[in-house]
């Protein structure tokens, strides 16, 4: 059974959320505050985040940060449509992917099973007889073990960036649109994938590259997408 936590101050939309996650099976831990669900993070097994961004005491923006200091858990934004310019924020700073308000509970539903497979095979299942490592130049990337190495170095990435660089590290050269990127990492129809994979991606070249400006690795190719250089 997954646990989720919901941090909303919206208690409608805390409830209705509640009423289809109980359904799927789902265990869930409610918060109204950025405080709180820091709080519950800490005491409680978690293992995916909805957060609203606009909220009392400590907002989402705030909280993110905090999190993102010790923990990858996956984390859904819930979001106002005004809020276009906390929600690239928060994609920067490490959030997952996110919703925008009034949401289809379908829609949730299927974001919250594409962001928990990805964290649970990245922390680690029954590995397999095979070895599964590919190198790029000074990137290694061991998916049994889960772990990327630049230039001998392990740095640590999220659920979502990991399933983008193990995409391209295994197609080398090949050109990923957005759309098709956003299509097998987050496995939804792509609705607004250019946005959110743009953000993902400077998020990965920061982690990857020495210089993420002049990268040597995360290229992207003008009016087509994104490869990994050769």
């Amino acid at each position: 059974m997954y646990n989720i936590l919901i941090c909303d101050d919206e208690k409608d939309i805390v409830s209705a959320l509640e009423i289809y996650l109980h359904a799927e099976g789902y265990r869930t831990f409610a918060a109204c505050t950025g405080k709180q669900a820091l709080e519950l993070l800490e005491s409680e097994d978690i293992h995916l985040v909805l957060l609203d961004i606009m909220m009392p005491e400590m907002d989402g923006i705030s909280a993110l940060t905090a999190l993102r200091e010790y923990s990858n858990v996956p984390v859904i934004l819930l979001t106002a449509k005004s809020e276009d310019t906390d929600k690239v924020l928060g994609l920067n700073i490490g959030a997952d992917d996110y919703v925008t308000k009034p949401f289809n509970p379908v829609e949730v539903l299927a974001r919250v099973r594409s962001q928990l497979r990805r964290y649970m095979q990245l922390g680690g299942g029954q590995a397999t007889a095979e070895a599964s490592a590919c190198t790029v130049g000074g990137i290694t990337l061991d998916d049994r073990a889960k772990e990327v190495f630049v230039d001998g170095e392990k740095i640590s990435l999220t659920p979502t960036e990991y399933e983008i660089l193990k995409l391209l590290m295994q197609s080398p050269g090949e050109v990923f649109s957005p759309k098709e990127i956003y299509r097998r990492v987050w496995k939804n129809a792509p609705y607004g994938a250019e946005g959110t994979v743009a953000v993902h991606i400077r998020h990965l070249r920061e982690k990857i590259e020495i210089d993420p400006a002049e990268p040597r690795y995360l290229k992207v190719v003008w009016a087509q997408g994104y490869k990994i250089e050769r």
